[in-house]
């Protein structure tokens, strides 16, 4: 039987390295003590929101309101003995302090009464902000306090009133806020911590792009978030691809916003230069009838002078025309895509006016080409080039530009899994039948997750390869892929039919048929066989945006029996009376996960100004039976340890990584030990649950003649470790030294 001297003298090295850090009895116990208090509070919310399309004003608006999360808190702090009034305006000071503060204060008579409303704003400040710091650690409240006045809020969050009187202490701090002036400077400050402390991690579900009018708000404000991760749309990889020098998603681009008169922000905010384009567009096509590419415009942002509509449908029609050129150009280099049927200059009858769509002959609304040469539909003439060129050019210029979508890749990929949770922003593309969706690329065939994750791969190529490899450019063609691709993950539809709804006067061409995905994400089994795809239990679920969910027609965003939330209900304005509701999104706290349905949002002038919140309806999708702590997350707490071993006569490095989530269960520790996989392998070996990573150390190790092994910790995580061999006469110091740097 082994005996407590037996497990000191196996693991003294580890010992001996732990004493560093905890160097007595009492260091370690502390340590070990506050380790397991902080594995026992509650998770922090999250927060999903998807479809955002460039609608910044309701964006800032409900991320301000966390969704209804920051006025709930609000009504649990102060109660129904407070007025409606009064707790819609401190909402909306929370949410907009800046704006807000200033009027609020006007309304006060004289200083007596604004010293009165100082002090009553603060303290109910305060309260709110003990509420919403109650999942957090003292020491992770410390660090989101802002420097110019932690150490005070500290105080009047932390302070204990056993031995005195609390309304006493409170008032002779407020009381001296006040009086040296810094009540507004506090007032904001707190209301920016409650906003951080409510809402933990934020999930963007994909396109913060398309027609809204400022995308590039939408970012500055995300990348100034603590925690954000995206899962990129269609509309998001396209302006990727402008960004990495792509030509033909330059032009997509500058297509949408010139379709919805939006290029203003291109040029403004993104300093993007259309003069060339605009130059261009009214030689070649400045005197012909342009009705059909007059640009959709909104009402609320006018009003649009003749001049500025003519402007626009001019470089509207310019850039189409380059666009089809390019495309042709695309789909001839890479014939995997299957695209050949959308090279449409090459199917026109020039003498007849007509297009062939589908097999069938349709008569065009348009038949001036000026730039197209019937002979060579898709060559460039002078003039294209040199738009082309300056394009490409000012989009990988744009500081501002290059920012945003370094900070899309860096945060952002084709899926994530957090929490139990699947997400991604459009399709896991499906068979008739209910099964993936086999496609080749580049030689090889993916399905399921291994196809996702060969997309975001190759999406990476596309802006890190070396600049002019033919990995560059194959990665930017397959951005403009993801855009509309009929297996893209990220468009789900048989195809973009850009040039049938200008083109062709026919609504049944005009039809994008949705992947078989979007009927099977109805049934139960096939969103757990998805669940299982990616390494995940059949309890947890799927969180989709892009397609709309029309609910004014009955359309429930609940899928395959819970398994599955929609949660695009339509940010863009364009959609809402398609949908009937203006965006939905979800909230998932340590208790609930919560679907929070949103009606239209007119301004943030009228929200600061008359207290209008966005009506939301809270729907409950699912009640824990226990409150979720942060040991059940996949951010409970990781213990790692590493030594040197010489006890018998062999020197080695021991390295042990334990985590306290959920403890592999036999069969996934035997895949894990003696799966054997190839490099070919790599992307399509799905059935190991997404720990390839741990695959690849497995073969490293014993590639260098270490061992390595997994080992249950009861119902407390796993253990993984691993040794490796050391050359004794290259160790310059065989006692345990982890500040040295290894060699050998």
């Amino acid at each position: 039987m082994r005996t407590e001297n037996d497990e000191i003298r196996d693991n003294l090295k580890y010992l001996t390295l732990l004493s560093r850090d905890y160097p007595s009895q009492a260091a370690a116990a502390s340590e070990i003590i506050s380790t397991q208090a902080l594995l026992k509070l509650p998770k922090g919310t999250e927060h999903f929101m998807s479809d955002l399309h460039g609608e910044n004003e309701a964006f800032v608006h409900i991320l301000n309101s966390a969704s209804g999360v920051i006025r709930e808190k609000v009504d649990i702090v102060l109660g129904d003995s407070v007025p409606e009034q009064t707790r819609a305006e401190l909402a909306t000071l929370i949410y907009y302090p800046n704006e807000k503060l200033p009027q609020l204060k006007a309304e006060c008579a004289d200083e007596e009464a604004l010293d009165h409303w100082y002090t009553e704003t603060l303290l109910q400040l305060i309260d709110i902000c003990r509420l919403v710091s109650s999942k957090h650690t003292r020491e992770h409240v410390r660090s989101c306090l802002p420097s110019s006045c932690g150490y005070i809020l500290d105080e009047l969050l932390h302070a204990h009133f056993e031995d005195h009187d609390k309304d006493l202490y409170y008032g002779q701090i407020v009381g001296s806020i006040i009086e040296n002036g810094r009540a507004d400077h506090f007032i904001v400050r707190l209301c920016e911590l409650i906003k951080h402390l409510a809402v933990d991690k934020l999930h963007i579900v994909g396109d913060l792009f398309d027609r809204g009018p400022r995308p590039d708000l939408i970012l500055d404000r995300l990348m100034t978030h603590h925690n954000v991760d995206f899962q990129w749309g269609n509309h998001d990889v396209v302006w990727m691809g402008a960004a990495a020098g792509s030509a033909l998603c330059c032009c997509t681009v500058l297509k949408t916003t010139l379709a919805y008169h939006n290029h203003g922000m291109i040029e403004d905010f993104y300093g993007i230069n259309l003069r060339h384009l605009l130059r261009m567009a009214e030689q070649y096509y400045g005197n012909e009838d342009l009705t059909i590419w007059m640009p959709h415009t909104d009402a609320t942002r006018g009003p649009y002078t003749d001049g500025m509509l003519h402007r626009c449908a001019v470089m509207h029609k310019a850039i189409t025309i380059l666009m089809l050129k390019l495309e042709c150009e695309v789909i001839d280099r890479n014939p995997d895509f299957k695209m050949q049927d959308r090279d449409f200059l090459r199917r026109i009858n020039w003498e007849k006016g007509t297009v062939m769509v589908g097999g069938r002959e349709y008569p065009l609304r348009d038949t001036s080409f000026p730039t197209v040469d019937p002979a060579d539909p898709t060559a460039l003439n002078s003039d294209e080039k040199v738009v082309l060129q300056k394009l490409v050019q000012s989009f990988r210029q744009s500081e501002k530009l290059q920012q945003h979508v370094e900070f899309l890749y860096a945060k952002g990929s084709v899926y994530h899994i957090e929490n139990g949770n699947l997400l991604y922003h459009g399709a896991v593309p499906m068979t008739s039948r209910g099964t993936f969706a086999m496609e080749r690329f580049e030689g090889r065939y993916y399905s399921g997750r291994a196809l996702m994750d060969y997309c975001d791969a190759r999406a990476r190529r596309g802006y890190y390869a070396p600049e002019g490899s033919a990995a560059r450019q194959s990665g930017q063609d397959f951005l403009w892929y993801l855009w509309c691709g009929r297996l893209s993950p990220l468009f789900g539809r048989s195809a973009m039919t850009t040039f049938e709804r200008l083109y062709v006067a026919d609504p049944a061409t005009h039809e994008e048929v949705k992947d078989p995905y979007y009927t099977w994400y109805n049934d139960e089994a096939a969103c757990r066989r998805i669940l299982a795809e990616f390494g995940l239990p059949g309890t947890s679920h799927i969180v989709n945006g892009h397609v709309p969910v029309q609910e004014k027609n009955g359309e429930s965003p609940i899928k395959g029996g819970g398994r599955l939330v929609v949660i695009d209900g339509g940010f863009c304005r364009a959609y809402h009376e398609k949908t009937g509701i203006a965006g939905d999104t979800l909230v998932y706290s340590s208790r609930t996960m919560s679907r929070r349905t949103h009606q239209p949002f007119e301004s943030a002038e009228k929200a600061v100004n008359e207290n209008l919140d966005i009506l939301s309806q809270k729907n409950i999708l699912e009640t824990e039976n226990h409150r979720i702590l942060v040991e059940e997350t996949d951010e409970g707490e990781i213990l790692l340890v590493a030594a040197l071993d010489s006890s018998d006569g062999q020197h080695r490095l021991r390295i042990a990584v334990q985590d306290s989530g959920r403890p592999l269960l036999a069969e996934e520790r035997d895949a894990l030990l003696n799966a054997e996989l190839q490099s070919r392998d790599f992307l399509s070996a799905t059935r190991l649950g997404g720990r390839l990573g741990l695959i690849i150390a497995r073969q490293l190790v014993r590639l260098m003649g270490g061992e390595f092994g997994i080992q249950g910790s009861g119902n407390q995580g796993t253990t993984l470790w691993l040794t490796l061999p050391l050359d004794a006469a290259r160790l310059e110091q065989p006692e345990t030294d982890l500040d040295s740097p290894l060699q050998g």
